[in-house]
C-alpha cells in the first residue's frame, strides 16, 4: 500500500479525487477487458502482493534475455513434423527486415550460437584436411546427420549481420573433436582444440566481436547422444581458457569461457567445478522440464503451479554449488526450450507458453541466474519468431517487455490469495522504482491484487531521520511525492485462445507493420498506485511503479 500525501481535506476535493480514481479504474479495465482475457465467466479473487524492498535477493545481467540460433537443417523432423525450415546458422536469411528489427529492438540481444549438432561442426581453414561439406541426413550417424562445416564466407556474413543488429554473441564450439564414442556411449580421449583455435584466431584477425566461447553441448552427466567425464571436461575447459588467453593476449577485454552447456547433474557438476579451477567464467545448464514436444499434457503442466515450482530445485542446487565451490564462475541458463525435440506447434509457439517462459525468467533471476537463453530465436516450434515468416510469436513480446522493464536487482516477492498467481518483482529498468510481473494461470478468476512493500519510500520530498548513537549514520527515509501513478502492460491471447499465436497488449493486437518494424509497446496509465492491479483470467501483467523507492534499489 502506497500512502498518498498532499490531497486537500475538503469534501469537494475528496469527491473529485474519488471520481478521478473511479474513472481511472474503469478506464483501465475497459482497455484490457476488450482484448479478450480468455477465461470463463468467473468470479473475482482479492489478494495481496508483498514486495520486500530491503535487500536484493539476486542480480541479473543487464542483457539477461538471450536467445539461440541452431544448426539444424530443413530435414530435421520430430514425430513426423519438420519444423526447422531455413532457420539454421548455415541458411538463415540474414537480409530479412523483420529478423533484423526483432534483434535490434533489444539493444542488445544476447544470442548463443549452438545446439545439438555443434559437436559435429568443423570450421573451414587452410589446414583442414577434409572436405567442408554440409550436413546430410544419415540415420546411422549420431543425431541422424553427418558432420557439417562452417565456411569462413558464412562466418563473415553472420558477423556482419550481428554487427548490424548490435547482438552480443556466444559461440558454442565442437567439444567432440579428437574423441571417439565408445560402445558404452561415452566419448573417450582428450579434446583436440586445433580446429577451434583456428576459428578463434581467424575471428580475432577479422576484428569480429565475440562475447564468449562455450565448450560443447549436452555432454555432461548422462549426456545426450554421448557423454564426457567431468574430470576430462575440466581439463578441456582449462585448455580452452588457455587458448582464449593466448589468442586475445593483446586485447583490452577478453571473451568469457563457458561450459559445460548440459543438463544439471549435481555430482558431475561438483567434480567438474572442483577441477576446472579458475578457467571458467560461466557455468551453463539446459532446461527442458516439460518433457517431449509430443506430450499431450504440456498445457496442463504449464498451468500447474506445483509443476512449475519443481524447477526451483535445479536453480537452487546450482546456486548453492556455485557458492560453495572454489570457482568465481556465475550461472547461466544456456538453452531452454521447455519441451524437447523441437517443442509443439500451438503450444510452445503460442500465447500459453508465455506463462511458462516468464515464470522461468522470474524463477531463474530469483536464484541469481545472470542470463537466460531461450531456444530459439527462430527455428523449431519454440522460436520467439515464426520459422517461415519471422513474425514475432507471443513470447517475443514477453521477452521484449521483460528486457525493457525488469532491472538487474531481484526483489523477494510473494502473493497471497490464490496459488494460481505467479508474482516476481525487480528494481525497475526505466526508473528508480519497481517493476512487478503477475501471471494468472486461472482461466476463471479475475484477481484484484493490492501491492504492499517492506521498506518502501515514495520519491520527491526527502525527510532523512538519522539514528543517533551510530558511528555511521543510517537513514530511515520517507520519500513522498503527490504523483503516485503507475504504468501497466496487460497481455492476453487473441479471443482468449491459449493456442493463439497473436498477443494483445492492453486490448490491441501486436503486429509488425509493412516495413517489418516492431510495434511500440505502450502501457495504460493508472493515476493512483493505491488501486489494485486487475489481472484478468489467463493473462499477464507488467506493472511499472516509478515513484516507489526501495532501499534495495537505491544502493
Amino acid at each position: 500500500m502506497i500512502s498518498k500525501m498532499g490531497f486537500g481535506n475538503s469534501q469537494m476535493g475528496l469527491c473529485c479525487l474519488l471520481c478521478l480514481l473511479s474513472f481511472s479504474f474503469v478506464s483501465v479495465n475497459a482497455q484490457i477487458g476488450g482484448g479478450g482475457g480468455g477465461g470463463g465467466g468467473g468470479g473475482r479473487v482479492q489478494g495481496n502482493v508483498f514486495i520486500d524492498g530491503k535487500v536484493a535477493i539476486g542480480e541479473i545481467d543487464d542483457d539477461f534475455i538471450c536467445a539461440t540460433l541452431d544448426w539444424w537443417p530443413p530435414e530435421k523432423c520430430d514425430y513426423g513434423t519438420c519444423s526447422w525450415g531455413h532457420s539454421s546458422l548455415l541458411n538463415l536469411d540474414l537480409n530479412n527486415n523483420i529478423l533484423l528489427n526483432a534483434i535490434k529492438a533489444f539493444s542488445p540481444l544476447k544470442i548463443r550460437l549452438g545446439g545439438t549438432l555443434q559437436d559435429k561442426v568443423i570450421y573451414e581453414s587452410k589446414d583442414l584436411t577434409q572436405p567442408c561439406s554440409q550436413f546430410a541426413r544419415n540415420s546411422s550417424e549420431m543425431f541422424g546427420f553427418t558432420q557439417g562445416c562452417l565456411t569462413m564466407q558464412r562466418w563473415d556474413e553472420l558477423n556482419s549481420f550481428f554487427q548490424k543488429t548490435g547482438a552480443v554473441i556466444i559461440f558454442g564450439l565442437n567439444a567432440l573433436a579428437g574423441r571417439k564414442v565408445q560402445a558404452d556411449g561415452s566419448a573417450a580421449g582428450a579434446w583436440d582444440p586445433s580446429n577451434a583455435a583456428t576459428l578463434i584466431r581467424y575471428t580475432v584477425e577479422k576484428g569480429f566481436s565475440i562475447h564468449g566461447w562455450e565448450l560443447g553441448n549436452e555432454l555432461s552427466g548422462s549426456g545426450v547422444g554421448t557423454r564426457v567425464g567431468a574430470d576430462q571436461y575440466a581439463t578441456d575447459s582449462i585448455a580452452l581458457h588457455n587458448i582464449v588467453q593466448g589468442i586475445y593476449k593483446d586485447s583490452a577485454s577478453k571473451p568469457l569461457v563457458l561450459a559445460p552447456g548440459g543438463f544439471f547433474d549435481a555430482g558431475w557438476f561438483r567434480e567438474f567445478l572442483s577441477k576446472a579451477s579458475n578457467s571458467l567464467n560461466v557455468v551453463t545448464h539446459h532446461i527442458y522440464n516439460l518433457g517431449p514436444g509430443v506430450d499431450e499434457h504440456l498445457i496442463q503442466k504449464i498451468l500447474n503451479p506445483s509443476y512449475l515450482d519443481g524447477e526451483a530445485n535445479t536453480f537452487g542446487d546450482l546456486q548453492n554449488l556455485l557458492r560453495s565451490s572454489p570457482t568465481s564462475a556465475i550461472g547461466w541458463v544456456g538453452e531452454a526450450g521447455g519441451a524437447y525435440n523441437s517443442g509443439r506447434n500451438g503450444v510452445t509457439n503460442a500465447f500459453v507458453f508465455s506463462f511458462w517462459y516468464l515464470d522461468q525468467l522470474g524463477m531463474a533471476a530469483k536464484y541469481d541466474t545472470k542470463t537466460y537463453c531461450r531456444q530459439t530465436l527462430v527455428g523449431g516450434n519454440y522460436g520467439l519468431l515464426n520459422t517461415t515468416t519471422f513474425v514475432p510469436n507471443p513470447d517475443y513480446y514477453s521477452a521484449l517487455l521483460w528486457h525493457r522493464l525488469m532491472g538487474r536487482k531481484v526483489l523477494s516477492t510473494s502473493f497471497s490469495g490464490s496459488n494460481k498467481i505467479r508474482a516476481y518483482a525487480h528494481c525497475a529498468k526505466q526508473s528508480q522504482g519497481v517493476t512487478l510481473l503477475l501471471i494468472n494461470l486461472d482461466g476463471d478468476s479475475t484477481v484484484e491484487a493490492k501491492i504492499t512493500f517492506n521498506g518502501s519510500s515514495v520519491l520527491h520530498k526527502l525527510h532523512h531521520q538519522h539514528r543517533r548513537g551510530s558511528r555511521r549514520a543510517r537513514s530511515s527515509s520517507v520519500y513522498v511525492k503527490a504523483e503516485t501513478g503507475r504504468q501497466e502492460y496487460h497481455l492476453t491471447a487473441m479471443e482468449g485462445n491459449l493456442h493463439s499465436q497473436v498477443m494483445l497488449l492492453n486490448g490491441s493486437i501486436l503486429s509488425v507493420d509493412s516495413t517489418g518494424s516492431i510495434p511500440p509497446l505502450e502501457p495504460v496509465n493508472v493515476s493512483s498506485s493505491d488501486d489494485p492491479v486487475i489481472v484478468a483470467p489467463f493473462s499477464i501483467v507488467f506493472v511499472h511503479i516509478p515513484y516507489i523507492v526501495l532501499p534495495a534499489c537505491s544502493q
